[in-house]
């Protein structure tokens, strides 16, 4: 185990790396901030749809499940591209794989929405 802080330190430490990390996100990942300003526009509109208080936690939670899966998409395309510029078989699947998380992702938060909403 590496040495470092505890106790109520390491929270407030960790709280400022995630702070940080949600900064680097919004300054470098445009599709990062595209999903924030969707999140913006459309959970607000949520308390004025004919839901239950679950089914709208349910909406809400899978637009929040697309931003955290997009935030991991981007961990990944920081360390690909931290490793070099030259192309890589294994690089260039892992930035696939992590593109088609987000796509995947997404395509879970179109189908909650249809169920809750049309079904």
């Amino acid at each position: 185990m590496k040495p470092g802080e505890t106790g109520l330190k390491r929270v407030y430490d960790a709280t400022c790396y995630s702070i940080q990390g949600l900064k680097a996100a919004w300054k470098y990942e445009e599709a990062f901030r595209m999903e924030v300003w969707i999140m913006v526009l459309v959970i607000p509109a949520t308390f004025f749809l004919p839901v239950t208080k679950l089914e709208q936690l349910a909406l809400v939670a899978s637009l929040v499940l697309v931003l955290i899966v997009e935030l991991l998409n981007s961990a990944v395309e920081a360390v690909v591209d931290r490793v070099g510029d030259d192309y890589h078989a294994l690089s260039g699947r892992a930035k696939d794989i992590g593109s088609a998380a987000v796509f995947v992702s997404m395509l879970l938060a179109g189908l909650i929405w249809a169920v809750i909403l049309f079904v």
